[in-house]
């Protein structure tokens, strides 16, 4: 071979390895993940749509597949998809769940921690942070994004009408519910749960809470059968007398509302926008039950990312992860659902687009107040700033919310069903 073919076969052979080499630098950057949420409905799926567009065009390296996932068949897609070793890179989960997979060591709490002291600890309300804080406090299982509380929510009209102003506290909540009560025509003074399920132990926690009383203590030991635990129990069998008889669940607590049939309910923000449909979104008041102290139910959506991850897929879901953290693209998350979701950063509160939306506008200074109440949240399990793991099996047990089904629609003694639920949950906790 003469020196000019020589020279030739050279150029292209550099020219093949440049670019065979250009080819494996390109792989080693560039990552495909998949991301696990729950909003099938089109409008939201179009929403996450536009955000993922969003973040692609910024990181041209990164795709993000996704994977929605109807909210009844969450759980279970992720049991499934853990046993197989299949799990996305990016999952949103809710609090209760978010303990499960950290139990199980299925999420990287480095990556989270990452990305919330990035972000700012002090930019997200303290409560949305503690509802995600791992039990030895020093992580989070996950990016808080958005969240829904839940109290009392009251009509100011109905409230007027016989003289009263915003109950402030349980002997408030109880002559409001009294003097509305009629039951012979089918009207009472609050719609609260009593089903033996997950709301009724929601919402009766608002009242063990604040009256100081917590189903674990600071060493995480069972303190259900106590003084405080006895009294809070009393007042809702109490309580419950001015409600609807029968076990009542989220449709009739919400309809009871919207009908006018109670003046008050308990619920979550996921009321708001049906009132404001209705055209009475200057109506509706925000009440806390206090007693001792305030608590406030509340839970945070959060977006994790699994353990286990190649360094590329975990690059990129942390670069994902940091973007959903900025407060433009946590405010287009939010408003998926404006009312129902609220803000867990007060950069999203104060956001001109969360502003301007039509459903918090209508609300006024309520949508601020509702929000901010992120920092009163109190939940069993969550004790001196541990959140103990153990707390997921407690409710998984229902022996909770069986108990106040018990006392309200089964009129049993409150020392019994304490001293019944205290004996089982004994056993399930060994």
């Amino acid at each position: 071979m003469n020196r000019k073919y020589l020279l030739f076969f050279a150029i292209l052979l550099t020219g093949f390895l440049a670019a065979c080499g250009g080819e494996e630098a390109g792989d080693a950057e560039s990552a495909t993940i998949e991301f696990m949420h729950s909003s099938v409905e089109q409008e939201r799926l179009a929403v996450i749509t536009k955000l993922i567009e969003r973040f692609q065009k910024e990181n041209p390296d990164i795709v993000i597949e996704q994977v929605p996932v109807e909210e009844d068949a969450y759980n279970t897609k992720i049991v499934t998809l853990a046993s197989a070793g299949q799990l996305p890179e990016i999952v949103e989960v809710g609090q209760d769940y978010a303990k499960v997979m950290d139990k199980d060591q299925l999420i990287d709490r480095e990556v989270v921690q990452s990305v919330i002291e990035e972000a700012g600890e002090d930019n997200f309300y303290e409560g949305a942070l503690k509802l995600l804080a791992t039990e030895d406090g020093k992580s989070y299982t996950g990016l808080p994004v958005s969240g829904w509380v839940q109290g009392i929510w009251y009509n100011k009209q109905m409230l007027e009408s016989k003289g009263f102003e915003e109950p402030e506290n349980w002997q408030e909540v109880m002559e409001v519910a009294e003097a509305f009560t009629d039951a012979a025509n089918k009207k009472y003074g609050i719609a609260i749960p009593t089903v033996e399920g997950g709301f009724s132990e929601q919402v009766f926690s608002q009242f063990a809470l604040s009256n100081n009383a917590n189903v674990l203590n600071g060493d995480g030991e069972l303190t259900l059968n106590t003084p405080e635990m006895k009294e809070a129990l009393q007042y809702y069998k109490d309580l419950a007398q001015y409600t609807m008889p029968g076990s009542n669940d989220t449709t009739e607590v919400n309809d009871a509302f919207m009908n006018e049939s109670v003046p008050m309910a308990i619920y979550s923000t996921y009321i708001l926008p049906g009132v404001f449909e209705q055209g009475k979104a200057e109506n509706i008041g925000f009440a806390i039950p206090e007693n001792e102290t305030k608590a406030v139910y509340g839970s945070a959506s959060a977006l994790t990312v699994t353990s286990g991850l190649e360094d590329a897929q975990k690059e990129a879901a942390q670069k994902f992860l940091a973007f959903m953290a900025q407060p433009e693209n946590m405010t287009d998350w939010v408003l998926m659902s404006p009312g129902g979701a609220q803000p867990v950063s007060d950069l999203v509160t104060e956001n001109e687009d969360y502003q301007a939306n039509e459903v918090v506008n209508a609300f006024g200074d309520l949508s601020t107040e509702i929000a901010s109440s992120f920092n009163d949240i109190q939940i069993f399990g969550l004790v001196d700033g541990k959140n103990f793991l153990k707390m997921g099996d407690i409710t998984s047990s229902g022996e909770i919310p069986k108990m106040v089904n018990g006392v309200t629609v089964g009129n049993q003694n409150v020392d019994d069903a304490i001293a019944n639920a205290e004996t089982s949950l004994e056993g399930i906790l060994k």
